[in-house]
């Protein structure tokens, strides 16, 4: 995802993490169908870009939230495929339950409700 100012980048950064964790949801994937998964899923409103991808993956690794394993991909070329842990799905739950109570105090401040 690109980034464009410091003060969205946790914000960003959380956002991705949580997207590719709900990628991960529907079984193990390389880090280019993630990005193309995420793209296909938004209707193209998100792009990922690899320079963000490949490190927000390792972070989750990192985190125990996804596992990595090597594998043979669509191309028949040897590539990374990393999968939700449950750790990772404990996390994913989180995140989408604070994502949804962002995006619903946000969508208030936009469209009040008329008193």
């Amino acid at each position: 995802m690109r980034r464009k100012t410091a003060s969205e980048g946790d914000l960003l950064q959380g956002t991705l993490d949580m997207l590719i964790l709900q990628t991960l949801i529907l079984g193990p994937a390389h880090g280019h169908s993630i990005a193309q998964a995420i793209e296909k899923r938004s209707d193209d409103v998100l792009q990922v870009e690899h320079g963000s991808l490949y490190p927000a993956l390792y972070r989750l690794e990192d985190r125990e939230w996804i596992a990595s394993f090597w594998g043979t991909s669509e191309n028949n070329r040897r590539a990374k495929y990393y999968r939700l842990t449950q750790a990772g799905r404990k996390q994913l739950a989180a995140e989408t339950s604070r994502w949804e109570r962002l995006a619903a105090g946000i969508t208030r401040v936009l469209r009040p409700a008329s008193d």
